[in-house]
């Protein structure tokens, strides 16, 4: 019953419905007007706020830090699972339009990381918190609607989406190595409890060290595999756009599963506009001290989550041959077309990535739930350990659920975070462009770039005057 629930929600949101299909594009062609193209215009700026973005302070993590936190939450079964779920759907044509929403998404990713970090707020222990929830509440004055998105949020990132990850760590594990799903899940929990305990900050040094590392890693193996298939690739980059369009033979129907499954995955993995990543955004230190800094930095991290590491995997899957049926195939897709590639250890290799890229997501999951918290006066021992308490739980469950499932309700979690984020962004574009503006002129005409209150009009008010 539950399950048919969940379908028939999904079924307005991403099938016959395609609510959120035709959001996010627009979202993402709006933003894009009205920022000026700005993924694109300050392409290279993105990549220069790097540097001195190691700064951070008892009230918040750097910006470097924000930007592995966002990626540790964002790389994970979507960079290797749902980009091999997108292709058994919707075959190779659904990596074109992953690409598409990536580059639109950029500047959804921008719009909603500057509310994070305007409409911030300090906890109980002097700490950075936003999201979402705290800029629809200060900036619209909703508390009914920042209540609503907290609790999708709570559903979705607190407890669904580890269980997403689990399942997908459980199944990699149990294809290589047959090790059973329940010990597995209770070697997760193990884990993730040691990190999480040390809240944000301590999620943060462990994205930092491992995020890093494992996405150069990762990359690196798709590159040699890309070079030593060098004279495939012209076909297989004819194949992704002539199968994005329905233009092969017998393929014009597959030209809306290609759509769905391609902008359905890559919102997944990149998650822009589903309000997540504000999170992150909110608790860093910016540099230069301006909101619109931190736009551009969780803009870089959905260009680097989609357009390089999903697009890595994709490569690997396709130059191995690819697969499009009617049936979900997730990480085994994977570990099959490397194993072609490298034998025996390309299953070995898959399971060791992603069990390290969705252990990744399981922790940083935790602190996205954890930061809201805040708004329901829960941010203290007893409601801390609560949620602990269920998000490891949905931990155990999604290691033994069926794949489909646990999809599934990720799938519904997302959707209806993404459809209340994108109202409110949308609601929000005067702000949003205003002090993009401030940003943009000051930058242009040489004057230190830093924000103050006053300085460009802005909707509502941050409650304790931050800025």
């Amino acid at each position: 019953m539950i399950y048919d629930f969940v379908s028939a929600v999904n079924n307005v949101l991403w099938g016959n419905g395609q609510v959120l299909i035709i959001m996010l594009l627009a979202c993402g062609i709006w933003f894009t007007v009205k920022l000026g193209g700005v993924q694109l215009r300050h392409f290279g700026h993105m990549f220069s706020l790097l540097k001195g973005s190691n700064k951070s302070s008892k009230e918040g993590i750097s910006s470097f830090q924000a930007l592995c936190t966002s990626l540790s939450a964002r790389v994970g079964t979507g960079n290797l699972a749902g980009v091999a779920v997108a292709i058994s759907l919707g075959g190779s044509g659904a990596i074109f339009w992953m690409w598409m929403i990536a580059i639109l998404g950029m500047a959804t990713g921008f719009a909603e990381s500057v509310l994070g970090q305007l409409y911030k707020v300090r906890d109980e222990n002097g700490e950075f918190r936003g999201g979402p929830a705290y800029y629809i509440k200060q900036g619209l004055n909703k508390t009914w609607l920042a209540v609503a998105f907290s609790l999708c949020l709570f559903f979705g990132y607190g407890f669904v989406f580890s269980a997403v990850q689990a399942n997908t760590i459980t199944d990699a594990l149990n294809n290589a190595y047959q090790f059973p799903s329940e010990y597995t899940g209770i070697a997760i929990i193990a884990l993730a409890s040691l990190i999480v305990i040390g809240g944000l900050r301590g999620i943060a040094r462990f994205a930092e060290f491992v995020v890093p590392f494992m996405g150069i890693g990762y990359v690196l193996v798709a590159l040699g595999i890309t070079f030593i298939n060098i004279s495939e690739l012209p076909a297989m980059l004819m194949d992704i756009i002539k199968s994005a369009f329905g233009l092969q033979e017998a393929g014009a129907g597959a030209l809306g599963a290609a759509i769905k499954n391609g902008i359905q995955r890559g919102l997944y993995s990149n998650e822009a506009g589903s309000g997540s990543v504000p999170h992150a955004a909110a608790s860093a230190v910016p540099n230069p001290n301006h909101p619109v800094s931190q736009g551009y930095i969780q803009m870089l991290g959905v260009f680097l989550d989609t357009m390089v590491l999903c697009t890595s995997t994709a490569f690997i899957i396709l130059l191995a041959g690819g697969s499009s049926s009617d049936q979900m195939e997730g990480i085994r897709l994977t570990q099959d077309a490397m194993s072609s590639h490298l034998g025996e250890g390309g299953t070995d290799f898959v399971a060791a990535a992603i069990s390290l890229f969705a252990f990744t997501s399981v922790v940083a999951n935790y602190a996205y739930g954890e930061s809201n918290l805040h708004m329901f006066k829960l941010d203290n021992r007893a409601g801390r350990a609560a949620y602990t308490i269920g998000y490891l739980g949905m931990i155990y469950w999604g290691a033994q659920a069926a794949m489909p499932q646990v999809w599934a309700m990720a799938d519904m979690a997302l959707g209806l975070m993404t459809v209340i984020n994108i109202t409110a962004i949308v609601w929000m574009t005067p702000t949003i462009v205003s002090i993009s503006k401030d940003y943009f002129a000051k930058r242009d005409s040489g004057e230190k770039v830093e924000y103050k209150t006053g300085d460009c009009e802005i909707q509502g008010k941050s409650e304790d005057g931050i800025w």
